[in-house]
């Protein structure tokens, strides 16, 4: 019989969740050790996301909460102003359960609505202002709210989309009239304390359908700014987290980033409404920021600034970077901490989605000799504690061997309790405590996280799998490649093969059938894909790389000339 002591080889095969469980936490813990905490610690113990506020606002009331441009929040205004707004919902009827849209951008009235909503004990439902009115009116009618706060430029699709939904109130947050009698209303005077109501609904990106609202609680919210506060290491004897956020706080990242985990941890958010380097730059200096997140661009446009030098970033302790484009590679980083400070080390953020409330893995601590940039995918690291992920196959829902791929599970006080009315994607997701991803990865030998997909999106060339993020890491190491995206192409003899988009560096000569050549002397010949060069890739709102968009094209210009040179014989 196995017991805990006893890793497991890579090839074996466990019979049971728990055994592999069991074996995983224990190589967790053993990787954790000078590395990471291994729990999970409060700053002031367990209460609601107001309810620290409160507490802040008592403790240290003058302490910036909130900064936006020139303004500065304190606990004190911030604990009062959402107090006074909650009276402004509860006359207006909003009681426990009840659904609330805010549909504001980057703002201090987003931070003051979703608090005033979370006080009355309602439902904080985050409205992405991008929307058109058809995405609007789905979601309105979904989660039916009877309030909407939001802002003039978006009053005109609010009202197109309003019309057969719930709403019956509006309150325009940048009308100074209606916004300061709003927060000068007379406090509620109180704040709801049920950790495990339902306090948010989340709603998804949509890629499999319509978009769907996950619940999300109030202990969901402070189990991942707490981890996030954690995650930084050894509890620094500071003020919290210093979070700049320049990230959509509708998107839950955001909302982690630039609410949860600063206010949670008694720190400060420096809000801005948007990406700007010269007001990023300033920020960091002026509120001596100690953590971040941004894209691979983004920290290269601030290192190519040219009043980079001028300012002083040591503060930035804890710089995390999304490779959603570009990767993060050795030579940036070194670059990075060449610029600001041998304390200031970039690495990945974290894995995790909307349904997990997006910060499940912490990368802290693998960053010496770049063991975290060495592999051939996004590696995500150890899950925080209290979460586990197994990786099972797809089909069977058995737990796979360490190191074999499949799809990633994942449990832990953070996942959504459902979605919002619809039973069947509930029962289809969560399935023996566990949440089905439908992404692909996974986990090595330390029990680190790496990450190889989406199901949907992995190629299969006479019935061997290709994970496209594997290729688009491995392309990444040209040195004239920018950035790379994987699609399938069908094909007659293959079944499918892979097609790779690539933008290449500004005056590269480098040519399609040169790359394809050098990607055939560093991955394995069925992965070798077709390639083209573009000047753009197409990209979401959020930075993302289109692939439906990209997969569409492959198919009207059938990628059937194979640019690059001819598909190699599969194995």
């Amino acid at each position: 019989m196995r017991t805990d002591d006893q890793a497991q080889r890579p090839g074996d095969r466990l019979p049971r969740a728990d055994d592999q469980l069991r074996d995983l936490r224990a190589r967790q813990a053993r990787a954790r050790r000078g590395r990471q905490p291994d729990t999970t610690e409060h700053r002031a113990g367990m209460r609601t996301v107001p309810g620290y506020v409160e507490h802040w606002a008592r403790t240290a009331p003058d302490r910036p909460a909130l900064v936006f441009g020139d303004e500065v929040i304190s606990y004190r205004q911030l604990d009062e102003r959402t107090d006074r707004l909650a009276g402004w919902l509860d006359a207006r009827g909003v009681r426990p359960g009840d659904r609330v849209g805010v549909q504001l951008p980057n703002c201090p009235q987003f931070v003051i609505a979703m608090l005033a909503v979370l006080r009355t004990g309602a439902v904080h439902v985050p409205v992405n202002p991008m929307f058109r009115a058809a995405e609007l009116s789905h979601e309105l009618r979904d989660a039916g709210p009877g309030i909407v706060i939001t802002h003039s430029s978006l009053a005109g699709v609010l009202d197109e989309a309003r019309e057969g939904t719930a709403v019956r109130d509006v309150l325009v947050a940048d009308d100074s009239a209606a916004w300061d009698a709003a927060v000068g209303h007379a406090p509620l005077g109180r704040t709801a304390d049920d950790l495990d109501a339902l306090a948010a609904l989340n709603y998804t990106g949509g890629t499999t359908g319509m978009p769907k609202g996950c619940e999300h609680t109030q202990r969901h919210m402070v189990y991942t700014a707490t981890a996030i506060d954690n995650g930084r290491g050894p509890r620094p004897p500071d003020e919290g987290i210093v979070s700049l956020c320049f990230l959509p706080v509708f998107w839950i990242a955001g909302e982690n980033l630039g609410i949860l985990a600063p206010l949670v941890s008694g720190g400060t958010s420096v809000l801005l409404p948007r990406w700007d380097p010269d007001a990023v730059l300033t920020a960091i200096a002026r509120h001596k920021v100690t953590t971040m997140a941004g894209t691979v661009e983004n920290y290269l446009e601030l290192l190519t600034h040219p009043d980079f030098a001028r300012h002083d970033l040591s503060s930035l302790t804890a710089p995390l970077t999304v490779s959603f484009v570009r990767r993060l590679t050795p030579e940036l980083r070194a670059r990075w901490r060449a610029a600001v400070g041998p304390d200031s080390v970039l690495r990945e953020a974290s894995y995790g989605m909307t349904e997990t409330h997006t910060s499940d893995t912490n990368t802290l601590g693998f960053q010496d000799g770049d063991h975290d940039l060495s592999g051939d995918a996004t590696f995500c690291g150890l899950p925080v504690p209290g979460t586990d992920f197994l990786i099972v196959d797809f089909t069977t829902g058995e737990p796979l061997p360490i190191g074999e791929p499949g799809e990633i599970t994942v449990s832990g006080p953070s996942v959504l309790t459902r979605y919002w009315r619809a039973p069947e994607a509930t029962a289809a997701a969560l399935r023996d405590g566990r949440l089905h991803t439908g992404d692909i990865g996974r986990i090595d030998e330390d029990g680190c996280l790496h990450y190889l997909g989406r199901d949907k999106d992995m190629i299969k060339v006479k019935g061997m799998s290709v994970f496209p993020a594997e290729v688009e890491t491995l392309l990444a190491r040209h040195p004239d490649v920018i950035a790379a995206a994987v699609v399938a192409v069908a094909d007659a003899e293959l079944g499918q093969r892979p097609h790779a988009y690539v933008r290449t560096v500004a005056g590269s000569a480098v040519t399609a059938r040169e790359l394809r050549a050098w990607a055939a002397g560093a991955m394995a010949t069925y992965k070798v894909p077709a390639v083209e060069i573009l000047d753009e890739l197409p990209l979401t709102a959020t930075g993302k790389i289109k692939k439906t968009e990209l997969a569409e094209r492959a198919m009207a210009t059938g990628a059937s000339a194979r640019p690059g040179g001819p598909t190699p014989p599969a194995p």
